[in-house]
């Protein structure tokens, strides 16, 4: 798994920049749309949540309609990193059919390729979150730095699952129609929209199942609360992240055989 990432990692790097790049082809203002994407919603968040259903974190009446945007704004860079993986994947092997047939090719580096691509828009979109909470909200505190350290195990979960969807998702077309479910039930059973706090204290272990849940709790302690990181919870999640990912790998692997007959 390791193996296949290190020798591989300048074509993944090219393949990264051109699904990127790919991706805005044609569009008058090209790369820029990777900014104003996220800007856009951000605003459209804060709108609707602010003024039509007049949310906020916390009990604090005082909590600004920034100050709540930006909290949710997090919550939803987390999920659209492990959202984007998963709903790309069931149809990576699909798309790209004639790496299979035709060409000796990597397969494995596909899911890397999404990850990165996707790395690169929640990278911009933490840009955005991060000017805007030093302009209009009360400063960056120094344990900020610590957050690409807090999202850092996600990238083995997204990895699991990409793989094990990518291979599935070959030999089993419905996949695809279900994974788009699958990750907005993901975003509502997490503190996205809410504060985990929020909830009655039965409920909240349960949704610490979600892979989310403790990934964006994380984040906003550093960025927001000025915490120090959970270094266990981290390191016990990056434990249970690894055996995701080797899963994963493994099974895609496994079936890797078979996907020249079914494409």
């Amino acid at each position: 798994m390791f193996g296949s990432l290190w020798r591989n990692w300048k074509l993944i790097l090219q393949m990264t920049r051109r699904d990127v790049l790919g991706r805005y082809r044609g569009s008058l203002m090209g790369l820029a749309w990777s900014f104003f994407n996220p800007l856009l919603m951000l605003a459209v968040y804060t709108f609707v949540f602010t003024v039509v259903f007049k949310a906020r974190f916390g009990s604090a009446p005082a909590t600004s309609r920034i100050q709540f945007a930006l909290v949710l704004f997090m919550g939803v860079i987390v999920h659209g990193l492990l959202a984007e993986g998963i709903n790309r994947a069931p149809g990576l092997i699909l798309g790209n059919a004639n790496y299979v047939k035709k060409v000796v090719f990597p397969l494995e580096i596909l899911p890397w390729i999404v990850l990165g691509s996707s790395l690169f828009h929640a990278t911009i979109s933490l840009a955005i979150l991060l000017l805007a909470k030093l302009l209009f909200a009360d400063g960056i505190p120094p344990t900020a730095l610590f957050l690409p350290l807090v999202l850092l195990p996600l990238v083995p979960v997204i990895m699991g699952f990409a793989w094990m969807l990518a291979a599935t998702g070959v030999f089993i077309r419905d996949v695809a129609q279900v994974t788009g479910i699958f990750t907005t039930v993901l975003m509502f059973m997490a503190p996205v929209f809410y504060q985990l706090t929020s909830l009655p204290e039965p409920y909240r272990n349960w949704l610490y199942l979600n892979p989310l849940t403790f990934i964006i709790e994380q984040a906003r302690a550093v960025l927001f609360a000025g915490e120090m990181p959970n270094w266990i919870g981290l390191a016990l999640y990056s434990g249970i992240g690894l055996l995701v990912a080797g899963a994963g790998f493994w099974w895609f692997q496994k079936t890797r055989k078979g996907f020249a007959d079914v494409v």
